[in-house]
């Protein structure tokens, strides 16, 4: 590939933190998912601007307290829409290793 640029395509397979699956997800999921992490971003803005302008410490930690239940929920949503479409699509082609995928990525969450 001399010379040649990657394609997308190419840039996902050799993404060390992902697992080269995909999903389409419905326009009602993709919205709700993008704007959870928006917040959270301004959320994580915000922080850094309370840092930068010597906040009190109770403070900061207060709003990274807010960050982290934030992104709880954005775990919970996106688990829970995992299991009702990719978790249950799986099972019903037969494909029952999902399970094991779903046990290893709720371990992984509850350390």
């Amino acid at each position: 590939m001399a010379g040649k640029s990657k394609t997308a395509e190419e840039e996902k397979e050799v993404c060390p933190c992902c697992s080269g699956k995909t999903k389409k997800r419905d326009e009602k999921e993709y919205k709700d998912l993008m704007n959870r992490l928006k917040r959270i971003e301004g959320q994580v803005r915000g922080v850094e601007g309370m840092l930068e302008n010597d906040a009190y410490c109770i403070d900061i930690l207060t709003q990274v307290s807010a960050i982290n239940s934030a992104l709880n929920s954005f775990n919970k949503a996106l688990l829970a829409n995992h299991m009702h479409t990719c978790v249950v699509e799986n099972i019903r082609e037969g494909k029952d290793d999902v399970i094991d995928e779903l046990v290893t990525a709720l371990q992984k969450m509850m350390k």
